[in-house]
C-alpha cells in the first residue's frame, strides 16, 4: 500500500523542524570532499534522521536511499529516496531555493514525491496521478506550461560551472538557444518548472537523492525528464526536464549529440 499525502507532510513537519530553526543562523560547516567543497550541516544530517525515525517506525518494511546516512533495503519493492537539504549551499548562504526532498519508488521507479520549502511555507506534491501545489496563496494542481520551441524558453541551472568538456559545449548550445537563463536555483528550479513558470532545467552530476522527489512532480504535471541519452532518470547523472514532449526533444538533440 501506498503513503499517503498525510504522511508525506509529517515527514515533512518532522525535517522542518530541524531544518527552519538552523536556517540564517550560525552553523557549523563540514566539508564531505577533499578536492573541492560539498558542505554538510548539522541540520542535514538531523533532518534526515527524524524523517528515517518516521519510516521506519510506520513501514519497516521499506528501503531507505538518503545522502546523509546509509543506506537500508535498497533492493526492495518500495524505497525512500530523501535528500534532508537539497541545495545545502544555498541554505548555509541564507539563500531560501533549498528544500527538502521526499520521493518514493516502487520496483525502482519515481511514482511519489514531496519538495518542502520550509521557510517560504511552499510545499510540492506528486500523488501518484497529479501534482500538486500548497503554500501562503493557497492549494491548487499544477500543469507545466505550453512552450514548444527553445527560442522560447526560460532555462535553470545549478551552475554552469559543473559541465566539463564535451558537456558543457553541448549545455552551452542549448543556452544559446533559449530566450532567458538562470543560474543557482537547485531543486527549486524542477518545481517551478512543475507549476509552469519555466520550460527547461538542465543539469550533470546528480545523485539519485537529487532527483528522486522530483521526478515524479514533474511527470505528473505533464513534464519530461530524462537523462541526457533519453533514459529513466531515477539514478541521476546528467539529467534534462522540459515542460512538454515537443521542447524536451529539441534540448535532447542537442545536449545527447544527436
Amino acid at each position: 500500500m501506498r503513503p499517503d499525502r498525510a504522511f508525506f507532510d509529517r515527514l515533512a513537519e518532522a525535517a522542518r523542524a530541524e531544518t527552519l530553526p538552523r536556517f540564517r543562523s550560525p552553523l557549523n560547516v563540514v566539508n564531505k570532499e577533499a578536492l573541492g567543497f560539498d558542505p554538510v550541516t548539522e541540520g542535514d544530517r538531523a533532518a534526515e534522521a527524524a524523517i528515517r525515525t518516521i519510516i521506519a517506525s510506520e513501514y519497516p518494511e521499506h528501503g531507505i536511499l538518503g545522502e546523509e546516512h546509509d543506506n537500508v533495503g535498497i533492493d526492495r519493492e518500495q524505497v525512500w529516496v530523501i535528500d534532508p537539504i537539497d541545495g545545502t549551499r544555498a541554505f548555509i548562504s541564507g539563500v531560501p531555493v533549498w528544500g527538502t526532498l521526499i520521493g518514493f519508488q516502487e520496483k525502482g521507479r519515481a511514482v511519489m514525491g514531496m519538495m518542502d520549502q520550509p521557510f517560504t511555507g511552499e510545499r510540492y506534491f506528486a500523488d501518484g496521478e497529479h501534482a500538486w501545489y500548497s503554500g501562503p496563496d493557497g492549494e491548487q494542481r499544477i500543469n507545466t506550461r505550453d512552450c514548444e520551441r527553445l527560442e522560447d524558453a526560460i532555462l535553470f541551472t545549478t551552475s554552469p560551472h559543473l559541465f566539463q568538456g564535451v558537456e558543457a559545449e553541448r549545455f552551452k548550445a542549448v543556452q544559446d538557444k533559449v530566450r532567458l537563463f538562470r543560474y543557482g536555483i537547485d531543486c527549486y528550479a524542477y518545481v517551478l518548472l512543475a507549476a509552469g513558470h519555466i520550460d527547461l532545467v538542465v543539469e550533470t552530476v546528480l545523485k539519485p537523492y537529487d532527483v528522486g522527489a522530483l521526478i515524479p512532480i514533474i511527470e505528473q504535471a505533464g513534464g519530461k525528464i530524462t537523462t541526457w541519452t533519453g533514459g529513466r532518470p531515477e539514478a541521476g547523472g546528467s539529467i534534462v526536464a522540459a515542460g512538454n514532449e515537443a521542447l524536451h526533444a529539441q534540448a535532447l538533440a542537442i545536449l545527447s549529440g544527436k
